[in-house]
């Protein structure tokens, strides 16, 4: 399953972005906040939940 960004907690540091090994990224920085723009993408490696410094990111 894609990982699933709270809002709330999210300030759009880019950290998911940068630790994330999927071509095309998972992530994409909008409006100040972290969007899941590829979740076809994503390889389930969990890089940007625990790389996220706000615990707003979660593999569902």
């Amino acid at each position: 399953m894609p990982p699933k960004v709270d809002m709330a907690k999210c300030t759009g540091c880019a950290a998911c972005y940068d630790v994330c090994p999927a071509d095309p990224k998972v992530f994409e920085i909008k409006d100040k906040k972290s969007h899941v723009v590829h979740k076809d993408a994503c390889i389930e490696c969990g890089a940007c939940e625990s790389g996220c410094p706000e615990n707003a990111i979660v593999m569902e």
